[in-house]
């Protein structure tokens, strides 16, 4: 579902990513650990189209980043700790947003956005800015943003970065979640305790 093969990503000399080679089946859970600079972000950033890589490739589904990046953005979940939300736009108004964005049909629209608003604690809070809302809070509204087209294969870079303990424990039950209902999922972290938590195998 997931595969990198043979990706290098450089910035000029600086070799950022070297032969990356890894697959993530339906059903599993891969943790991509290492610390802070080991180039965990750029070569997810490269598997979820926002990067170019300098050789190999990135796949989702089969669909090759770098030449069908439209096809790997319907079928991938991308949870970045940079990404930022629409300060004026309050929660439910932005999950509605994301879901039109990735195609989500008019009819089903309201039932996914539902869906993610009880799957992820954001109903006390869902009519409130974004712009208002606490680091935890937002977390949970990215996540949400993310998943809510419920794309079989999901990229969470560092998804508890900077959260309290009620918000990590969400995510941790999410990606449990998502394992049981076949979805491939790749998480980075440098926290070995979550890839004991979570992870069927690390990389």
């Amino acid at each position: 579902m997931i595969e990198f093969l043979d990706l290098t990503k450089a910035y000029g000399g600086f070799v950022a990513v070297r032969g990356l080679s890894l697959a993530v089946r339906p059903g599993e859970v891969y943790a991509l650990l290492g610390a802070n600079g080991a180039g965990k972000t750029t070569a997810l950033r490269c598997l979820a189209t926002l990067l170019a890589p300098t050789s190999g490739t990135a796949r989702i589904a089969g669909f090759d980043a770098r030449e069908q990046p439209l096809e790997v953005r319907r079928r991938l979940g991308f949870l970045a700790a940079s990404m930022g939300l629409y300060a004026r736009l309050t929660s439910r108004e932005l999950l509605r947003y994301f879901a039109r964005l990735q195609g989500v049909d008019e009819a089903q629209l309201e039932a996914r956005v539902d869906d993610v608003v009880q799957r992820f604690g954001i109903a006390p809070f869902e009519d409130k800015l974004c712009g208002r809302l606490s680091t935890g809070q937002r977390q949970r509204v990215n996540i949400a943003r993310a998943t809510v087209h419920d794309p079989p294969a999901l990229v969470l870079d560092e998804p508890t970065l900077g959260l309290d303990v009620l918000s990590g424990a969400a995510i941790y039950d999410f990606i449990a979640e998502a394992r049981q209902r076949g979805r491939a999922v790749l998480f980075s972290t440098h926290h070995m305790s979550e890839v004991e938590l979570l992870a069927d195998r690390v990389g």
